[in-house]
């Protein structure tokens, strides 16, 4: 063991800082103000550090932090979301990821935490943990001419309106819409005060300064709000005075599939604007159809997002609904971890229970987190040899029970 994996010393969190840049590839050095911010906003408890024992430098960093996130059914469980996961390039290789990742899971079971999040910067990585890929995200381009819109009306035509706001107006209403849709839609996670801080520059970091941009807010004919979009425009202008503009969507929020029209058309009707691009939207989002021509939208990103660690079986999969009735037994293989065992789920009632019963399936806990959210499939899991059918027919019915309706959506980087 070349280095001590340990919780830092209030001392050592600008090193920490510094080391988590250096490992990010960012090169700006860490201002007083920045060490001030993550002090008053992190559990210094949770903030862990790999130092190496000959020259005492912080040499790995991995933070977490208590998050809440929505399973289907509208229930919320209690996650430690990891953050700041770095290792220098001069230590990779040394077991230093293992053992802090592994030092974070076992706090998070002592605590009572369901389940582990992450968004998984590569893919072959965290598998190795017991996180599954549990929800996707795609991006979409939108060709605005394309679009078939009549650009030249850009009312709502439901009765609501659509007013241009600024940063102050987001924070006093955003929170409030955004815990709307967080209790209607599995997948997203909590935010607290300073996300919202951060997201409209009250607050911000030296290394990644704000860009000011544009806010709208939907409000039904009612006067309630609805939705809400921020967004940013280039200047850009091609020959004979063309103007070639892009509208980057940072985010969109609707509470009714009204105000996500409205909004959408909203952005598409800006003047000297030519493309969208959408953010990170869920696979199955309503855009492109919500277009007259849907190949207007075109994808640019399809990819992972947010990956789940099941910590308490138990707790995790007696927090969600099932889309159908049915009894399955589950081994689940979580070698050294606190997933380890055979566990009883009735869809039905929605009880999870350790038991002795024979297994019907057999899976890595890796394969657990992916089914989790409803996104995935068992029975494809099944070709791909990640579980095994011990019961015929189990893989048909934990098909039907785990899936969901609409895909999960994490519209949150952390």
């Amino acid at each position: 063991m070349s280095a001590d994996v340990r919780p830092i010393a209030a001392s050592e969190l600008t090193q920490w800082m510094q080391t988590v840049n250096t490992g990010f590839l960012t090169a700006s050095a860490v201002t007083e103000s920045d060490a001030a911010q993550r002090a008053r906003h992190s559990d210094p408890a949770r903030i862990v550090g790999a130092f190496d024992r000959r020259t005492g430098a912080c040499v790995g960093t991995l933070r977490s932090f208590r998050q809440e996130l929505t399973v289907p059914g509208g229930a919320a469980v209690v996650s430690s979301a990891l953050t700041n996961v770095t290792v220098l390039p001069t230590h990779r290789r040394q077991g230093l990821l293992t053992r802090m990742v592994a030092a974070d899971a076992a706090a998070s079971a002592e605590r009572g935490d369901a389940v582990s999040t992450l968004i998984a910067a590569e893919y072959p990585i965290y598998g190795r943990y017991g996180y599954g890929p549990a929800a996707s995200i795609t991006e979409w381009e939108i060709d605005v001419p394309r679009t078939g819109l009549d650009l030249r009306r850009s009312v709502t035509g439901d009765g609501g309106r659509i007013d241009l706001v600024d940063a102050a107006e987001v924070r006093r209403v955003g929170p409030a819409l955004h815990e709307r849709l967080r209790r209607e839609r599995h997948g997203m996670v909590s935010r607290d005060e300073r996300w919202w801080a951060l997201a409209t520059g009250l607050e911000q970091w030296s290394h990644r300064p704000y860009r000011e941009g544009f806010q709208a807010v939907y409000r039904t004919a009612e006067g309630e709000v609805a939705g809400l979009v921020r967004y940013t425009a280039d200047d850009a202008w091609g020959d004979a005075k063309v103007p070639m503009n892009t509208v980057r969507v940072r985010e969109l929020l609707a509470a009714t599939p009204a105000a996500e029209r409205a909004l959408w058309h909203y952005v598409c009707s800006i003047d000297w604007v030519q493309k969208v691009r959408t953010g990170y939207r869920a696979p199955d989002d309503l855009l492109p159809h919500l277009l007259p021509d849907p190949r207007a939208a075109r994808p640019v990103t399809s990819a992972d997002f947010l990956w789940v660690r099941v910590l308490d079986v138990v707790r995790a999969l007696g927090a969600r609904s099932y889309a159908v009735p049915g009894t399955l037994v589950l081994e689940v293989r979580d070698p050294g971890g606190p997933a380890a065992g055979r566990y009883r789920l009735d869809a039905g009632t929605g009880e999870c229970a350790r038991t002795r019963e024979p297994a019907d399936l057999s899976l890595d806990v890796s394969a657990l987190g992916a089914l989790y959210l409803g996104d995935e499939s068992a029975v494809r899991l099944g070709a791909l040899g990640r579980v095994a059918e011990e019961r015929p027919g189990a893989l048909a019915l934990a098909d039907a029970v785990f899936r969901t309706a609409r895909r999960p959506w994490c519209p949150d980087v952390f």
